[in-house]
């Protein structure tokens, strides 16, 4: 069985949030994703500090479905560089973690 992971990933507005994450969900490449909003990142980029309002991303996926989402994501993505991290699960109800491999198998 893959290992459930969550994807987190910032972006420049709810709209472009959304669009990723609608795209992602009915693709079957997440099960879930949340959007969070407003966030405040700091952060240098090419050598000038930047403090941006952001949306965050939270996508639930298996961890064999990573390269596909990311390489989707940057697709999509508004952003050069867009900031696409992946966390293991360690504990959740099994299942939640069911649906998530169920939605994201493509059966």
């Amino acid at each position: 069985m893959s290992e459930v992971i969550i994807i987190f990933t910032t972006a420049k507005s709810i709209d472009e949030a959304r669009r990723i994450g609608q795209v992602l969900v009915e693709e079957g490449l997440v099960a879930c994703c949340n959007i969070i909003q407003p966030i405040e990142s700091i952060f240098k980029w090419q050598g000038k500090l930047c403090v941006e309002h952001e949306v965050l991303m939270l996508t639930k996926t298996c961890e064999d479905k990573f390269n596909t989402v990311e390489k989707r994501i940057k697709q999509l993505h508004s952003y050069e560089l867009p900031e696409i991290i992946a966390v293991p699960i360690t504990g959740a109800s099994k299942s939640y973690l069911d649906w998530v491999i169920k939605e994201t198998s493509g059966k």
